[in-house]
């Protein structure tokens, strides 16, 4: 870990030690913030190398915040708090580390000669717009330093406070190539409340993206996770992508739900309280490991095609797209509608193993 060194004993709400965290100015606490904590550590770096085995289309991460109040139950990023000495569960959902200086070191280290101004993604972890940086503020400078830098980015996020930072974002458009991504895949309000409850409202989500689109930037849409049983039938997908075709999305990735290590135990717990019938189906699905079967997955992804057809989306989030080539029209620039206006794709059946 990058914080072996000055490290200072923190302590979580109830009094437990936590692993000491290099940096650490101080851990708060603030009523507006009720049951989380924030641990303000003065980081050393703030550009991450992404392995070039990962396959990801970037090369370089900022992650401002560890930990996420959205407390997804399905947050693939969980794990990531393990190696704070802190739970995967409750924890990563409370206990939120803050590298306040992130701006200031950002800025040093794209001013390094050596700097390739290759590009850089945000919100690859956990939401940089999660309600914490209402109270720190920290993305206008890494904005501005990437701009400023010449550096192309890409931010995704589930967090309507960026709609706060699209003055800024439209001047960096100006300067570097950026993309805009939002994570929206449950589109009802009631099931959104339950399985990511810290998250502003499917609707409010909607309204997020016909903002970024209506100031000119480009806005892919994240679908993801689709949660089998849950999110993946006919209606549901039909609501979504028409949802987001109406929003103004220039384009949809989707993918079914991932149960990595940390994440898995913290939504099959989740999914025995609230949905107990589906237990059994989600262990034969994804047996002990991290995928949904191969079969599950391309029956999924054949319902995506019709839907992303009938509602005229493209494939793919389109976060990379040249913000001043953004056009409404993208919205709907995907293939030709496979069924005529009004008419109900055939429901295909579901694969027999679940």
């Amino acid at each position: 870990m990058r914080w072996d060194a000055q490290k200072t004993e923190a302590t979580t709400s109830d009094g437990g030690a936590l692993l000491p965290l290099a940096g650490l100015v101080r851990s708060v606490r603030t009523p507006e913030f009720a049951g989380i904590t924030f641990h303000e550590v003065l980081a050393k770096s703030a550009l991450n190398r992404v392995p070039p085995t990962s396959g990801m289309p970037f090369s370089w991460t900022i992650n401002p915040y560890r930990g996420c109040s959205h407390a997804c139950v399905y947050c693939f990023a969980r794990k990531t708090h393990s190696y704070l000495n802190l739970d995967t569960g409750l924890d990563f959902d409370s206990q939120l580390v803050v590298k306040t200086n992130i701006g200031e070191v950002l800025r040093r280290e794209v001013a390094k000669p050596s700097w390739q101004r290759e590009h850089v993604a945000m919100g690859t972890n956990t939401d940089p717009y999660q309600r914490a940086e209402g109270r720190y503020r920290l993305m206008p400078d890494i904005i501005r330093a990437l701009a400023e830098s010449g550096t192309s980015f890409s931010i995704l996020t589930k967090g309507t406070l960026l709609s706060r930072d699209i003055p800024l974002l439209r001047e960096a458009g100006r300067q570097v190539t950026i993309g805009m991504g939002i994570s929206l895949s449950v589109i009802d309000a009631d099931l959104s409340s339950v399985v990511e409850p810290g998250t502003p409202t499917p609707r409010a989500r909607l309204d997020l993206i016909s903002r970024l689109r209506e100031a000119g930037l480009a806005c892919g849409v994240m679908a993801m996770p689709i949660l089998p049983w849950l999110t993946d039938s006919d209606e549901a997908l039909d609501r979504l992508f028409a949802a987001l075709a109406g929003a103004g999305a220039t384009g949809v990735s989707v993918g079914a739900l991932h149960l990595r290590p940390g994440a898995r135990e913290w939504y099959m717990a989740w999914l025995s309280k609230h949905h107990p019938g589906l237990v059994g189906r989600y262990r034969r699905l994804y047996g002990s490991g991290t995928y949904a079967s191969a079969e599950y997955r391309t029956w999924l992804a054949e319902r995506v095609r019709v839907y992303r057809r009938r509602h005229g989306l493209a494939a793919g989030a389109r976060f990379f797209r040249d913000n001043e080539r953004a056009d409404p029209a993208l919205a709907r620039a995907g293939s030709k509608p496979e069924s005529k206006p009004g008419s109900k794709p055939e429901r295909q059946p579901e694969p027999t193993l679940f």
